[in-house]
């Protein structure tokens, strides 16, 4: 057999490590990885450098003739022109040209064997080449042997900075996307996370051309077949609360809806591993073992046990580990369409209900509004609770106008039937610093009352601001959680509170009204907004 080669990416490396195997790229870590160890459960620690999370304002697109009026340019999607691509193609291949070794991880993205592309990475840490293997779906080595020409091809070079003086760099980080030559290009950043956003963003073009919506959420099944999806930003719990003992796992991030049902984009889990416990998140926690990447986690140099409450070197430490390390995923990971659709948000000024139940329209609103709040502590300036508005639950991600992807979404939902839900998995009794975030044992409720049915049964009660239907009773929660004004100690407070969220939606709102029926944007919060 041929030797592999990357010579027709001008790329003249001939020690290609290409699919290699947890142990080999363990070995290939310890001894090229100055800061790789390995942990007591026997997962690859590793650190991503100075980026340890990704650089969404470095995100470029070429902008082309075939494909420039398919996309929502703007703060999202940054335009830059060919030849800069080019230059920073070059510059990628000419660090990679500087290597003694490479490494190749060719994967699937999708499930679904009709939609899926063919990708393949090029980079230069084992580190990156082990998350890629744990992400994508790994191919049989007889798929391996008739892979042929890759969909698209990622040149990380991360290592390597972007020249600043380079027309329309704003940094030394650069993640470059071109559509026409189906490649991307990573300058400047370390963090693995830009290769997996990187086939996201891709499949979130070209999937809503053939009227398949791509979404940034997780899924899971019931033994009687029926799908959930759960759509949230980071935060809200969506890995936590689609990782279920009593539920298949079909995937946590990122998926897609066709007419036959959902598929999962990728081949593994990308968890965040703040705080994480054996009691709180068991499925996950026992899925760090060999061959989970564990990024960033600060660890006792002694016993090297993992100390997951650290965040000394960052908020978002992450395990990357494939999918079948969940005991109960689904393989391959298909599944029918939603029965329930899930939206989550962690809401930290204490408004929102734990859980209500949305009309179609005020489904609508809540996706294009994507909705979830930071809280103090988090980030350096941030003194009380700030909201976050992503549309679509994964604005960064997504190539075309919200509006595309909430058709979809709309479409799909009524020609099958799904319900859905507003789920806040944030603060009840008060605002962050007042009150106290609802109990992960309680949100866990309200979604085994969603999935047995018994919640869609529920008396309810029609919330004056936002609209939504607050269900009255649900197993095994406390009736006086579930309408917020009531676990307030000052109903007076509650009121300001839920005035101001009401106006943040009202705002944010402004710049989807032009592509959203009447219907869509009455069915947001009542309050007017303040001359």
């Amino acid at each position: 057999m041929a030797q592999f080669n990357l010579s027709k990416y001008g790329i003249d490396v001939t020690n290609i490590v290409r699919n290699a195997k947890p142990p080999v790229l363990y070995q290939e870590a310890l001894a090229y990885e100055p800061e790789a160890a390995i942990a007591d459960s026997g997962a690859l620690m590793v650190r991503s450098g100075e980026k340890t999370g990704r650089s969404p304002k470095d995100k470029r697109i070429v902008q082309h003739p075939d494909s420039e009026n398919d996309i929502w340019w703007g703060d999202v999607n940054v335009a830059v022109d060919a030849l800069t691509f080019e230059i920073n193609r070059e510059r990628a291949i000419d660090y990679l040209n500087t290597l003694e070794r490479l490494y190749v991880v060719d994967g699937f993205a999708g499930w679904d064997e009709k939609e899926q592309i063919k990708v393949r990475i090029i980079c230069t840490r084992p580190y990156h080449a082990l998350f890629m293997n744990n992400m994508l779906i790994r191919p049989t080595d007889e798929q391996l042997e008739l892979f042929g020409e890759p969909d698209y091809v990622i040149f990380n070079g991360g290592q390597f900075p972007a020249n600043r003086h380079t027309t329309g760099m704003t940094s030394k980080t650069s993640i470059d996307l071109s559509f026409e030559q189906h490649e991307i290009v990573i300058l400047g950043t370390e963090y693995a996370g830009e290769m997996k956003k990187g086939v996201f963003t891709v499949m979130n073009y070209i999937m809503p051309k053939k009227d398949v919506l791509s979404m940034h959420c997780s899924a899971n099944e019931g033994n009687n077949g029926d799908v959930s999806i759960f759509f949230g930003l980071s935060g809200t719990g969506k890995t936590t609360l689609s990782a279920d003992a009593g539920r298949k796992l079909i995937g946590d991030d990122e998926h897609c809806w066709t007419d036959d049902g959902v598929f999962n984009i990728e081949g593994g889990c990308y968890a965040k591993a703040i705080d994480l416990s054996a009691d709180n998140e068991p499925e996950i926690y026992n899925a760090i073992r060999f061959g989970t990447v564990l990024e960033n986690v600060v660890y006792d140099p002694r016993t090297h046990a993992v100390d997951y409450s650290d965040t000394s070197l960052t908020q978002n430490t992450r395990a990357s580990y494939p999918i079948e390390f969940i005991d109960n995923a689904k393989i391959p990971g298909l599944g029918g369409h939603p029965k329930n659709i899930i939206l989550l948000t962690a809401d930290a000024f204490g408004v929102l209900p734990p859980v209500s139940k949305l009309t179609p329209e005020q489904a609508m609103y809540h996706f294009i509004s994507g909705y979830t709040a930071k809280v103090a502590g988090t980030e350096m300036g941030v003194t009380e609770p700030q909201a976050t508005f992503s549309a679509c639950f994964g604005a960064a991600f997504m190539v075309w106008h919200p509006s595309k992807y909430a058709e979809l979404l709309a479409e799909k939902m009524a020609k099958h039937g799904s319900t859905a839900w507003l789920v806040n998995t944030g603060w009840t009794g008060g605002p962050y610093g007042v009150g106290s975030r609802i109990k992960l044992k309680y949100t866990r409720a309200i979604i085994d009352a969603i999935h047995d049915g018994s919640l869609a049964e529920a008396d309810t009660a029609v919330d004056p601001i936002f609209g939504v239907s607050i269900p009255l009773t649900c197993p095994n929660v406390p009736s006086e959680l579930l309408i917020p004004k009531q676990t307030w100690a000052d109903p007076v407070a509650y009121d300001a509170q839920a005035e101001k969220l009401a106006n943040l939606f009202i705002n944010n709102f402004k710049a989807y009204e032009a592509g959203s029926s009447p219907a869509i944007t009455e069915a947001g919060p009542k309050f007017a907004i303040p001359a």
